[in-house]
C-alpha cells in the first residue's frame, strides 16, 4: 500500500484533438502542503478537473490511499475526501454566512424543519477552529470579498476532506485575511491533512509550501523540496527559460508633474487625498483590504459620483464625470478584476480591443471593420498577446492574455496617465514580467503610472514612491529608497 494521500500517473487529456495535459504527475503525503506551480496553459485546472471528477480522463491513473479511483462527478471527490476551494467565488449573497457553509446539507430538527440553531452553532465552531474571525449569522451581501473568500474556504473544510485543493486562495484577500489562512493552513497540515496549493505568488509558495511539482506545456516537469530550491530555479522551470530580473524596471522619473490630485474626498470612503505624479514615474499604492485604494481610482476614472477636491493632467483642470471623459482627458484604467468589469469574455479579441475606440471606428453608426482589424493586429504585436487569431473569444485566452487585452485597448487610447489597479492578479511569473515591462516602457516614453497592489514586493519592485493608504486616507507617501515591507505594513495597519 502507497504511503500517499494521493499518487497520480501519466494523466492525459485532449479538447477536439488540442492536448491540454500530456504527462500529469502528482504525489501529496499526508500532513505536507505541496505546491502544484505552472504558467497560465500549463495544465493545473485540467489536472486538478480530472482529480476531482469535474472532466474525464483520457489516460493515466489516479489513486487515493493507495486504492485506483475515477470520480465521474465532484461529489465522488468529496465522498472519497477531497474538496476544492475555488479561485471563483460562489456564495449566495442574501443567505447568512452559516447558511452558505452547509447549503445542501442543512442539519434538520423534528418534521423535516431546518435546525438553524444547530447549523449556527455548527458554523460557529468552524469558523473558530480556523481562526476566521466572522459572524456565522451575517448575511454574506454584508462581508467585504475578502471575507467571502474565508467563508468560500471554511464551506469546503466543512466536508472534513482528508486532501484540500486551494486553488488562488489569496486573490482576493488583503493582509489581515491572508495571515488568518496562512494559519489555517498550517493548522490543517499539522492534522496530517494533505493540500495541494495553487498561487502565482512566489512568495506563497517559499513562505508556505513543504513541497512543490511544476508543469509546462500540459507536461510534468519536476517536483521536489521547497527548501531544496531557490527563487530563480523555481522561476526558470515554470517558464522554461532563465529571467535575469523578475521586475523589469528602466524608468526614470523626470521634473514635469502629469498627474496632480488635491484634496479628493469622497463621503464614508475617501478623506483629503493628495498626491502627484510625474512623467516617467511609477507611483503605487499600498494598503489593507478596505483602505480605500481602488475607490479611489474609480474616482479619477469617472467611475464614482459625490467626490470633492481637484484634479489636473499636465497642468489642466480635470473633472471626470464618466470613463469616457477620464479617457478624453488622458486616462487609463486597468480595473482590479478583469472578468467582472475588464472585458466582455463573450466576445472576441479584437472587438475586447476596440471597445474604447468605438466612437472613432463608427462615426456614421458603422463599425469600420478594416480598421478596427488593423488596430487589433497592433496591438496583438505590440503586447505579444497570444492567440490563435483575433476572432478567438477572449474567454479562451489565458490570465496574462486576458489582462494583455486590457491594457492594449486603453494604450489605443494614447493617455497621458495609465492607471493599474491590481494589474499582476491571477498570472503567472512569465506573464508578470511582460506586464512590468508594459507599465516601465510607458513611463519610459513619458507616461505617468499609478499602480495599486496589496503585493508588498511587488511595489517594491516597480515603484518609485509609494503613497500607504489606511482607512480612505494617506498615511504616508515614502521615497522607495527609505521604504520596506515591514514599514509598509506599520503604516497600513
Amino acid at each position: 500500500m502507497s504511503s500517499a494521500l494521493l499518487d497520480v500517473i501519466g494523466l492525459t487529456k485532449s479538447f477536439d484533438g488540442v492536448v491540454a495535459l500530456a504527462d500529469g504527475r502528482f504525489r501529496l503525503e499526508p500532513g505536507t502542503v505541496h505546491a502544484l506551480c505552472g504558467g497560465n496553459g500549463a495544465g493545473k485546472s485540467t489536472f486538478l478537473s480530472i482529480v476531482m471528477g469535474i472532466q474525464q480522463r483520457d489516460g493515466g491513473t489516479i489513486e487515493v490511499d493507495g486504492r485506483p479511483v475515477s470520480f465521474s462527478h465532484p461529489s465522488q471527490a468529496l465522498a472519497n475526501g477531497i474538496a476544492i476551494i475555488e479561485q471563483e467565488l460562489s456564495p449566495v449573497l442574501d443567505l447568512t454566512v452559516a447558511e452558505n457553509i452547509f447549503l445542501g446539507r442543512e442539519p434538520m430538527a423534528a418534521f423535516g424543519r431546518v435546525d438553524f440553531g444547530a447549523m449556527r452553532r455548527d458554523a460557529e465552531q468552524l469558523l473558530q477552529q480556523l481562526g476566521f474571525v466572522i459572524d456565522p449569522r451575517s448575511i454574506m451581501r454584508s462581508l467585504s470579498i475578502g471575507q467571502i473568500q474565508l467563508v468560500e474556504i471554511a464551506k469546503a473544510l466543512s466536508h472534513d476532506a482528508r486532501i484540500i485543493i486551494m486553488d488562488e486562495p489569496t486573490s482576493a484577500l488583503g493582509e489581515t485575511e491572508v495571515g488568518q489562512l496562512y494559519t489555517a493552513v498550517k493548522r490543517l497540515r499539522d492534522q496530517g491533512k494533505g493540500i495541494i496549493y495553487v498561487s502565482h505568488r512566489l512568495t506563497e509558495i517559499f513562505g508556505l509550501a513543504d513541497e512543490y511539482t511544476v508543469f509546462r506545456d500540459g507536461r510534468y516537469v519536476s517536483s521536489g523540496r521547497v527548501a531544496d530550491i531557490d527563487r530563480a530555479g523555481l522561476i526558470g522551470m515554470i517558464v522554461g527559460r532563465a529571467l535575469s530580473d523578475e521586475y523589469v524596471k528602466t524608468n526614470v522619473p523626470g521634473e514635469t508633474t502629469r498627474l496632480a490630485v488635491e484634496g479628493l474626498s469622497l463621503p464614508g470612503t475617501l478623506s483629503d487625498i493628495s498626491f502627484d505624479v510625474r512623467a516617467g514615474e511609477i507611483v503605487g499604492f499600498y494598503g489593507l483590504l478596505g483602505a480605500g485604494r481602488t475607490e479611489l481610482m474609480e474616482c479619477l476614472f469617472g467611475m464614482s459620483r459625490g467626490w470633492t477636491g481637484r484634479m489636473s493632467v499636465d497642468g489642466v483642470p480635470v473633472r471626470a464625470a464618466s470613463p469616457r471623459a477620464a479617457m478624453d482627458a488622458g486616462l487609463a484604467l486597468v480595473t482590479e478584476d478583469r472578468k467582472q468589469s475588464g472585458l466582455v469574455l463573450t466576445s472576441s479579441v479584437r472587438e475586447n480591443l476596440s471597445l474604447a475606440m468605438l466612437p472613432s471606428l463608427s462615426p456614421r453608426g458603422v463599425m469600420d471593420r478594416k480598421r478596427e482589424s488593423g488596430l487589433a493586429a497592433a496591438a496583438i504585436q505590440r503586447f505579444g498577446i497570444r492567440t490563435a487569431t483575433d476572432a478567438l473569444a477572449v474567454a479562451s485566452l489565458s490570465g496574462g492574455n486576458q489582462q494583455k487585452v486590457v491594457i492594449g485597448r486603453f494604450d489605443m487610447t494614447t493617455p497621458k496617465v495609465f492607471l493599474f489597479d491590481e494589474p499582476t492578479r491571477g498570472v503567472d511569473v512569465g506573464a508578470k514580467r511582460e506586464i512590468y515591462a508594459i507599465m516601465s516602457e510607458f513611463a519610459s516614453k513619458g507616461g505617468a503610472v499609478v499602480m495599486v497592489s496589496g503585493e508588498a514586493e511587488e511595489i517594491l519592485g516597480m515603484c518609485d514612491r509609494i503613497v500607504v493608504m489606511r482607512q480612505g486616507r494617506i498615511a504616508a507617501i515614502l521615497e522607495r529608497a527609505d521604504a520596506d515591507q515591514q514599514t509598509m505594513l506599520h503604516l497600513a495597519a
